[in-house]
């Protein structure tokens, strides 16, 4: 009896099967992959690490004691050594099918849109952040690739959430603060089931779906976390106020929803990502001209007007979206706000050319919207572009820096009188900024990039030993803080003048102090 493996041969069903992909997808696929290679090329190309990047040269990303139970499978697949090229590629291959995934979510048709929805995800800075940490990002890739699919499987299918939810649970347990992004998809399908016509009682189970997708996906994320941390003994870490995962419920007072308001309008305002210079902020403000001009046109067409049911649901999703963004400070209310955990505002950018690309219309004024929407997106994208390869240009000059500080500084320990091989050395992370002022011309475009941002690598001891151990070869025997004691409010350490003095390096009963630091304490 024949097979189906023996009825085609590989080259026959593996065409068979691209043709059968929509052209559509295949567009966004390439897009995204080629757009991406282009813009994140140095970061691929190099191997150059920032401060984290350091101590990671092998990692087993087995982080769940910080909520992420599956990331040590998901970085898995490039191995857990810190490869650039494999991991790079890799992450652009699930960003590229998160792109063809997109494009199927908000059905887009037309080439130029799906070109550009999948150039705004491929180019927000908080990418070129997230390129920063290259040693995970394969595997915060694939959990985008699954908070995507999380939605697309709710809205594709009848029981669809039951799969949307197993998506959003591993997406979690891969990286957390993607939640926001399945969130925001979410409301914005619900959004779209209520513009389109039928029955309310439809539109309300339709929309249910994702409410049922949702609450699932986080309590089946929430109790593999839970059974995990049991079978392998440990508790969450207080890092980033990981411990209170799960009890912030008790945190819903008027103080936390307006700290999660104001830092939205905050990053959004005055963040210097969105826009930074007069050309973005333009776009920005072009394409949400267009948005609203379709909407405008949509409501006296359709005449929702008369429905006051319209306006709540507009006043609903206002004042949920701002909320939705930032549910990461739900989650863990103590977290440092790392431009990597902001990439959901690319979906403001994403769906307003969606938008704009379903409902302008193709009369005269409706392919001058999509014009204004079209363009003012490709300045995004450009803009966006040279954002970050300004952010690794830095980087290259951070390292070059810290290495041109440390063989400055690792020759002056050899060469002082009483060093020997393994000597404990107290020191701390910070380069003083008297001696060595700020050379960083990039702040008013990096400031906010995480990761890219900075004069050197170097903030604490262990920063010093492994990249000396790494780069230069040398192995410093660096003591930990809780080592040093009391040494760092010594008078000895104190009364110490800050690197290159000549008192800045000196030994005091058998230990080798360093201090790099700018000036004394009091």
């Amino acid at each position: 009896m024949k097979t189906v493996l023996t009825e085609k041969s590989p080259t026959q069903a593996l065409t068979q099967w691209v043709r059968g992909i929509r052209k559509e997808y295949r567009t966004a696929f390439l897009a995204a992959f080629f757009m991406g290679l282009l813009i994140h090329m140095p970061v691929v190309l190099s191997d150059i690490p920032n401060h984290d990047g350091l101590g990671s040269m092998y990692f087993d990303q087995n982080m769940i004691t910080s909520g992420r139970w599956f990331l040590t499978v998901a970085c898995g697949f490039s191995s857990y050594f810190t490869i650039p090229w494999v991991i790079g590629l890799l992450g652009l291959l699930f960003l590229a099918l998160a792109a063809a995934a997109l494009t199927a979510l908000l059905e887009l048709r037309d080439t130029v849109s799906v070109v550009l929805v999948s150039g705004l995800l491929v180019s927000f800075p908080a990418l070129a952040s997230t390129f920063a940490y290259v040693f995970t990002m394969d595997g915060y890739m694939l959990a985008l690739l699954l908070a995507v699919l999380a939605v697309l499987c709710t809205k594709r299918h009848k029981r669809g959430f039951l799969w949307g939810a197993v998506c959003l649970a591993f997406s979690m347990g891969t990286y957390q603060a993607y939640l926001s992004f399945t969130i925001l998809l979410c409301i914005y399908e619900v959004l779209m089931i209520f513009m389109e016509t039928g029955k309310p009682g439809g539109k309300l189970r339709a929309s249910l779906r994702y409410l049922y997708m949702g609450g699932l996906g986080v309590a089946l994320y929430y109790g593999i976390l839970r059974v995990l941390l049991l079978i392998q003994g440990k508790e969450l870490a207080s890092y980033q106020g990981i411990s209170g995962m799960g009890d912030g419920g008790g945190r819903l007072g008027a103080d936390a929803f307006l700290h999660i308001y104001r830092d939205f309008i905050s990053f959004s305002v005055k963040g210097n990502v969105l826009y930074h210079k007069i050309f973005s902020l333009a776009a920005c403000v072009l394409l949400a001209c267009a948005v609203l001009f379709v909407l405008g046109r949509l409501i006296l067409q359709r005449k929702w007007w008369k429905s006051p049911g319209f306006f709540v649901i507009i006043a609903l999703a206002a004042a949920a979206a701002p909320f939705a963004t930032n549910m990461i400070l739900l989650i863990s209310p103590e977290v440092t706000y790392h431009l990597l955990m902001r990439y959901q505002w690319v979906l403001y950018l994403i769906l307003a050319v969606a938008f704009v690309s379903r409902y302008a219309g193709w009369d005269a004024r409706g392919n001058l919207t999509q014009w204004t929407a079209f363009a003012a997106a490709f300045v995004l994208i450009f803009h966006y572009a040279v954002t970050d390869n300004i952010g690794y240009s830095n980087l290259h000059k951070r390292y070059e820096k810290t290495y041109a500080y440390c063989m400055r500084l690792l020759d002056r320990i050899e060469q002082t009188e009483g060093y020997y091989q393994g000597i404990p050395v107290a020191m701390v992370g910070v380069v003083g900024y008297n001696p060595y002022p700020v050379t960083d011309i990039t702040m008013d475009v990096t400031s906010n990039m995480i990761g890219l941002n900075g004069d050197t690598l170097l903030y604490t001891g262990e920063n010093y030993e492994v990249f000396m151990k790494n780069y230069l070869g040398a192995t410093l025997n660096i003591m930990t803080p809780e080592e040093m004691g009391d040494i760092y409010f010594s008078q000895e350490y104190i009364e110490m003048e800050s690197f290159p003095a000549p008192s800045s390096v000196k030994i005091v009963d058998g230990i080798m102090y360093i201090k790099t630091e700018n000036v004394g304490r009091d």
